[in-house]
């Protein structure tokens, strides 16, 4: 999951991010509204976890643009006030979701998971592809009924080829996706990430490299 913290409390901000990242999310952080706008333009979110009072362009004129753009990205808003007119106007401008300060991180983590799923289309509860078996909500995968253990990133990127059923994913999406901004992109992360996946997931192998598009699941196990 990618998401996008725009808040101006730097300490704050940090500590949301460490937080969700040590749940496995690809998460990127804005200081200001003018950053976060663009960053939300550039990149596609799947939640944006957005303050309400920033410096730049207010949050209430990014959650506006997101809401009118047609956009999956899901909305979080944050805000000091706690007041029922507070949080009517915040749902009214389009965020899918409304979190007054100060909050416990694990419901912020909760409800950022929660708008994650409505921001994605379905996905089975399990992936089973041959005789693998990926359970994104126990974070578990299982190989001839051996359980596989997988860094973060490992999970990552096979849950992400899991998705695509069959299709190409090029390293450039699963770096996107898998990873955040701070992620170089001419890095060989994905490369080495993919070649530790494919050794630990064993044989025969499950996946595939498409020269010069990127990875997929064999087609034979897909199907």
């Amino acid at each position: 999951m990618r998401v996008l913290v725009v808040e101006d409390e730097r300490n704050l901000a940090d500590a949301i991010a460490r937080g969700l990242r040590r749940q496995g999310m690809a998460v990127d952080v804005a200081y200001d509204g003018d950053t976060g706008h663009e960053m939300s333009y550039v990149t596609r979110y799947d939640v944006v976890v957005l303050d309400r009072d920033l410096p730049g362009k207010h949050g209430d004129e990014i959650c506006a643009e997101l809401a009118a753009s047609g956009a999956l990205t899901r909305v979080l808003m944050l805000t000091a006030a706690d007041s029922v007119d507070e949080r009517v106007a915040g749902l009214q401008l389009g965020a899918d979701d409304y979190l007054p300060k100060p909050f416990a991180f694990n419901e912020l983590a909760a409800r950022v998971r929660a708008l994650g799923r409505r921001a994605t289309p379905p996905a089975p509860p399990v992936f089973t592809v041959a005789d693998l078996v990926l359970d994104p909500a126990k974070r578990s995968v299982s190989r001839a009924g051996t359980p596989v253990e997988l860094t973060r990133k490992e999970f990552g990127v096979l849950e992400a080829l899991l998705s695509a059923r069959g299709g190409v994913v090029s390293s450039e999406e699963l770096l996107e996706r898998v990873w955040d901004a701070n992620a170089d992109p001419f890095t060989t992360t994905v490369r080495v990430t993919v070649r530790t996946l494919r050794r630990k997931l064993g044989d025969p192998p499950l996946i595939e490299t498409v020269v010069g598009s990127g990875y997929r699941v064999a087609r034979d196990a897909a199907g």
